[in-house]
């Protein structure tokens, strides 16, 4: 039997079985630049993850890589525990999300949702009750008879959803589904998606550019840069223990404060920088809402104040560099003034200005 076939088949027989996915030194080379470095990290079945980072740093690369849609230029991928780096998509075992929904114009709901299913000749009783129970579990079983255009883009990313359901694929991977979406739908969204996940318990790749998509939803984050993976942890140790310069400025709304020790100590700071290592070679950062005001402290120049209703944030200068303070309600403040600032030593975070990853662990 063709290898493909035969892992295809054993994915048929395990039905909704929760399935790994794993990454080993894969790579992806476009003429001689790397878009995807040997990079490693491995999805537990029936897990979310997300793939975090800014445009450009191989997410969505990576993404095709697992589906089959582009070839690997070295490395492993293993779906289940097994190789699957050279089987086509067809012979994966999972179902894809796109962030363009990739719905067809002249086709209605039903026949959107059921048309993969078609392709494949399952049979008319079978895709009638896939059909029926995906409508169910989206709430669009009053809509099978519309047409896309008449659909909200809540709707259509809802029907995106629902082809993967009916595939029963136990891997679904999802290119930042919810980017076309406005605010208010993104964060329903969110919730809907998460849901639908834990309830048919899919092994779940999710990439997105949007860090508080992956960290409300995620059971894991693989924050990539340059294509490389610079963090892979859950949310809440991305967001306490970044474990370089850029994971703490990219993750938290707004980012945490990085800046040169010798500016706060030069601007009237205190701290006290870890044993043993040189001042001038060391970054200090803090989070917004650690930041403390007094009468006196480490002296920063107010540039702007921005005022969010439960929160003030207060954009300032130290030494030239840029701060951010954030305090619970209305700071009556101006541009030009003078305020100090406290820093609580057991809420800095520190980092090698050269390597730019953390020094001390907490």
């Amino acid at each position: 039997m063709n290898p493909c076939a035969g892992y295809f088949f054993a994915l048929r027989l395990v039905g909704s079985r929760m399935v790994s996915v794993e990454l080993r030194t894969v790579t992806k080379n476009w003429g001689g630049t790397a878009a995807v470095d040997g990079i490693s990290f491995s999805v537990e079945g029936g897990r979310l993850v997300a793939l975090l980072g800014p445009s450009g740093c191989g997410k969505s690369t990576t993404l095709r890589l697992i589906a089959g849609l582009e070839d690997t230029s070295g490395g492993t991928i293993a779906i289940g525990g097994h190789d699957v780096t050279h089987a086509p998509p067809s012979k994966r075992g999972i179902a894809m999300v796109f962030q363009n929904y990739a719905l067809f114009p002249h086709l209605s709901v039903a026949e959107n949702i059921l048309f993969g299913l078609k392709v494949r000749k399952v049979s008319r009783a079978d895709r009638d009750t896939r059909l029926a129970r995906a409508a169910s579990i989206l709430g669009l079983s009053g809509l099978l008879e519309r047409k896309p255009s008449q659909l909200s883009g809540g709707q259509q990313q809802r029907v995106a959803l629902g082809r993967a359901i009916v595939a029963e694929a136990p891997v679904c991977l999802m290119d930042e589904p919810l980017s076309n979406l406005d605010a208010q739908l993104r964060v329903e969204m969110r919730r809907e998606i998460r849901e639908l996940q834990q309830r048919l318990g899919m092994t779940m790749v999710y990439v997105t550019h949007d860090q508080v998509e992956a960290m409300t939803m995620a059971d894991q984050v693989v924050l990539m840069r340059n294509g490389r993976i610079e963090q892979d942890a859950p949310p809440d140790v991305l967001y306490e223990t970044p474990e370089t310069i850029f994971a703490a400025r990219f993750v938290g709304t707004p980012p945490m404060n990085v800046l040169p020790l010798t500016a706060v100590l030069a601007k009237g700071g205190t701290v006290s920088p870890p044993p043993g290592l040189d001042p001038a070679g060391l970054a200090l950062g803090i989070r917004p809402e650690h930041v403390g005001l007094g009468e006196s402290g480490v002296a920063a120049d107010v540039v702007a104040v921005e005022y969010l209703g439960a929160d003030t944030l207060i954009e300032a200068r130290i030494d030239g560099h840029f701060f951010i303070v954030k305090r619970a309600g209305k700071m009556r403040l101006t541009a030009g003034e003078t305020i100090y600032i406290t820093l609580s030593q057991s809420a800095l975070h520190w980092f090698d200005l050269a390597s730019e990853r953390r020094v001390v662990r907490d």
